[in-house]
C-alpha cells in the first residue's frame, strides 16, 4: 500500500496518474475535501494532517509520498512521521524545495528543511525530491494572456530551470516503487534556465500570439494572493521563495530526472504544447461569458 498526501495538488495528481492502474487497490490518497474525486483504483481517505488521527490512514501502508505546504509544513511532517513510525512504514518520499540544499533562508525553505530533518531522524527509509519552480506555474498567467496578451510577474532578473510536474511525479514513482533510492536527494529541474520573459516568449510561440512580459511589484502579487484567500503571512512566504530565482543555483540544470527515469527532462516548449488548451483565447473567454453569442 502506498499513501499519497496532498493528493489533489499539481504533483500529487500526477503521481496518482502515474501509479495507476498498476497500483490499483494498493493506492491510498489523503485529502481534506470530502467532495474530492479520484480515479478508480485509488482509495480516498478524508483526514487532516494537522489534527486528524492518522493511525487508520497509515494502517498497512508500506511507502508514503509526503506533500505538505503552507506554514504548517514542519508540523505536518512531524505528525505524519510519528504516525508512520507507529504503523511500521518503511519508506517516505518527501516533496521539498531546491533551496533547502543551497542555504535558502526564506520561511518555506526553513520549514521544509525542518521536515527533512524530522524524516532523517525517524529511522524510516527516505528520499527527498527538491525541485525548482514548476512549469505549471505559468498556468496562473492564463487569465492575463486571454485578457490583454500581457503577463505581469515579479523578479524579471530571476532565472530558473523550471521543471514539469509530470517529471517530478515520474521520479517520485521510481522512489516509491523501486530499490536504490534510499537516503538519496534529487534536485529536479528542466533542461533550460529561463527568466519570466523567456517563458512568456516561448508561450507566445506555442500559442501563436504576440505576448508581452511586464515586471510586477512583488507586493502586488502578495495582495493578489491575499485577495484569493491566502493568509498574508503565507503569501509573503511564497514571494520570498519565488525570490530565490535570483540566486545563481536556480538557473543551473541537473541531470537527476534523466538519471532516475532514463529519459531527458521535458522542455518548457514541450510542456506548453501539451497544455496549449489550458490557455484560452480572448474569443473563447468572451464566448464563455456570453454563452457563445458574441459572434
Amino acid at each position: 500500500m502506498i499513501l499519497i498526501t496532498g493528493a489533489t495538488g499539481t504533483v500529487g495528481s500526477e503521481v496518482i496518474k502515474a501509479l495507476l492502474p498498476a497500483q490499483a487497490g494498493n493506492l491510498r490518497v489523503l485529502t481534506r475535501d470530502p467532495g474530492a474525486v479520484f480515479p478508480d483504483g485509488a482509495q480516498k481517505v478524508v483526514a487532516d494532517l494537522g489534527d486528524s488521527d492518522l493511525t487508520p490512514v497509515l494502517d498497512g501502508v508500506h511507502a508514503v509520498f509526503s506533500i505538505t505546504h503552507g506554514l504548517n509544513i514542519a508540523a505536518h511532517d512531524r505528525r505524519l512521521v510519528a504516525a508512520a513510525q507507529r504503523a511500521g512504514v518503511e519508506r517516505i518520499v518527501k516533496l521539498s524545495v531546491r533551496s533547502v540544499g543551497h542555504d535558502g533562508a526564506d520561511p518555506i525553505t526553513a520549514l521544509h528543511r525542518a521536515g527533512e530533518e524530522t524524516i532523517r531522524d525517524s529511522g524510516i527509509g527516505w528520499s527527498f525530491l527538491r525541485p525548482t519552480g514548476f512549469m505549471s506555474n505559468a498556468l496562473n498567467w492564463a487569465g492575463m494572456i486571454a485578457a490583454d496578451q500581457v503577463v505581469y510577474a515579479p523578479f524579471a532578473a530571476g532565472r530558473a530551470a523550471v521543471v514539469d510536474p509530470a517529471d517530478i511525479a515520474a521520479v517520485a514513482v521510481a522512489c516509491l516503487t523501486q530499490d536504490g533510492h534510499n537516503h538519496r536527494v534529487y534536485e529536479l529541474t528542466g533542461p533550460d534556465p529561463l527568466s519570466p520573459a523567456d517563458q512568456v516568449t516561448l508561450l507566445g510561440e506555442v500559442l501563436s500570439r504576440d505576448l508581452r512580459y511586464v515586471e510586477a511589484d512583488p507586493a502586488g502579487m502578495v495582495s493578489q494572493m491575499v485577495s484569493y484567500g491566502m493568509p498574508e503571512e503565507e503569501a509573503q512566504a511564497v514571494i520570498e521563495l519565488f525570490r530565490s530565482t535570483l540566486e545563481p543555483y536556480n538557473s543551473e540544470p541537473t541531470n537527476d530526472v534523466a538519471a532516475v527515469t532514463g529519459r531527458p527532462a521535458r522542455s518548457f516548449t514541450d510542456w506548453a504544447k501539451a497544455h496549449r488548451a489550458e490557455f484560452p483565447t480572448p474569443d473563447a473567454v468572451q464566448d464563455a461569458a456570453t454563452g457563445g453569442e458574441s459572434r
